[in-house]
C-alpha cells in the first residue's frame, strides 16, 4: 500500500496564529453571474481561511461547477468580486492564481508518460519549480514508490494523488478539489480524507466540492450549500446541524394513543409508523412514533406513558445529518 505523508507532521509556525486571527485566503462577495437574460449564479458569499477544509455542496443545476470556474478565472464574475491571499482574481490574475492549485473533474494527465515525467511537463509551466520540488510532492501525495512508473499502470486513487501533486507544484496556499473521491472504493475514500485532512494540519487551505454529504461532514471544518444560483447557508458543519432539532423515536405499543399523548404535551409529532420486525402487523402493537421534542424532557414523558399503561419497548434520539439539513434547505433536490 501507498503511504502518504505530509511535507510536516505540525502546523508550521504560524499556522495556528493565521487560524486564530481568521487570515482569508479566499473571500468571495456577492458574486453573480448571467448568460443572456438569465441569472445563473444570484448571489455567492463565502470566505475560506487558513488551515480550513471547506465544503461546497449544491444539487445538481444548482451552479456549483460555475462557482468553481469563476473562482480560477475560467470565466468572469457579472458582478461581484473574488480575491485570494488579496489579489482579485480577475484584475490581478496572474497574482491570485499563484497561491491555487486546482483539480476540476478528473485531474489531466498523459498515461504513456510515467508519474515523474507527467510531473516535469507541469513544472516546465511555472517559475523556479525543479525536480527537487518534485521529489517532494510525490512524497507528499505518497507516490515516491511508483512515481517512474507509467501513468496507464495506476489505480483510479493513484492517478487522483497524482493529480493533487500536480496541484501542489507551486506550493499553493489555497487547494481546489472537485469530487477528490468520485469513483473511489470506501479504502480508498479513507485515504483520501486522512490525506486532505494532513494537508490543511499543514496549512494549507483546502475547497472541496463533492456529493458525498457523510463525507463532507466527516471531513469538513464549514460548508457553503448552494441552490438555484444562491448560497442559501453557510458555517461550521457542528453548529448548522445544531439549529436543526434533533428527533426521538419511541417503539410502543399502542402508537396512536401514544402519539396523541405525547403531542398533548407539546411534542410535534412527525410521524406515526408500524415497525417492519413486527410479528402481527394488524395488530396496533410494536409500531414507532417520531417527535420533535426538548431531549430534557424525555424521561418525564417515558414516565407519563408508563403511566398510562403505555408499553416502551425503546427510545432512539437521532441526531440530524448533513444530508438531513441539506434536503430540508433544497426542498428535497438531489444533490450532484
Amino acid at each position: 500500500m501507498n503511504r502518504i505523508v505530509t511535507e510536516q507532521t505540525q502546523a508550521p509556525a504560524g499556522t495556528q496564529e493565521r487560524r486564530r486571527s481568521g487570515e482569508v485566503v479566499l473571500a468571495v462577495k456577492d458574486v453573480k453571474k448571467r448568460i443572456g437574460r438569465r441569472w445563473i449564479i444570484k448571489g455567492v458569499s463565502f470566505d475560506i481561511r487558513a488551515g480550513e477544509i471547506f465544503g461546497f455542496l449544491g444539487p445538481n443545476g444548482s451552479g456549483k461547477t460555475t462557482t468553481i470556474r469563476m473562482l480560477v478565472d475560467l470565466i468572469k464574475p457579472t458582478e461581484g468580486s473574488i480575491s485570494i491571499c488579496g489579489y482579485d482574481v480577475h484584475r490581478e490574475h496572474n497574482e491570485a492564481l499563484r497561491h491555487v492549485g486546482c483539480i476540476v473533474e478528473n485531474p489531466e494527465l498523459y498515461s504513456y508518460l510515467t508519474g515523474w515525467e507527467n510531473l516535469e511537463h507541469f513544472a516546465r509551466m511555472l517559475p523556479d519549480v525543479g525536480q527537487q520540488r518534485i521529489r517532494k510532492v510525490a512524497e507528499i501525495v505518497g507516490m515516491d514508490q511508483r512515481i517512474h512508473d507509467k501513468v496507464k499502470t495506476y489505480s483510479l486513487g493513484m492517478r487522483q494523488r497524482l493529480g493533487i501533486a500536480q496541484a501542489l507544484l507551486s506550493d499553493p496556499k489555497l487547494l481546489i478539489l472537485d469530487e477528490p473521491t468520485n469513483g473511489l472504493d470506501p479504502q480508498g475514500i479513507k485515504e483520501m480524507r486522512e490525506f486532505i485532512q494532513q494537508l490543511a494540519a499543514g496549512g494549507l487551505s483546502l475547497f472541496v466540492s463533492s456529493h458525498l454529504l457523510s463525507e463532507i461532514q466527516q471531513l469538513c471544518d464549514r460548508v457553503a450549500i448552494i441552490s438555484q444560483g444562491s448560497v442559501i447557508a453557510v458555517g461550521d458543519v457542528d453548529t448548522l446541524l445544531s439549529q436543526h432539532a434533533s428527533f426521538v423515536v419511541w417503539s410502543v405499543d399502542q402508537a396512536q394513543a401514544a402519539a396523541d399523548l405525547l403531542a398533548a404535551e407539546g411534542a410535534e409529532v412527525l410521524a406515526v409508523q408500524p415497525d417492519e420486525e413486527a410479528a402481527d402487523k394488524s395488530a396496533d402493537s410494536y409500531r414507532t412514533v417520531t417527535v420533535q421534542i426538548d431531549l430534557d424532557r424525555i424521561p418525564e414523558l417515558n414516565r407519563l406513558l408508563v403511566q398510562r399503561g403505555l408499553g416502551v419497548f425503546g427510545i432512539e434520539v437521532k441526531t440530524p445529518t448533513l444530508e438531513d439539513l441539506f434536503l430540508q434547505l433544497t426542498g428535497g433536490e438531489r444533490i450532484g
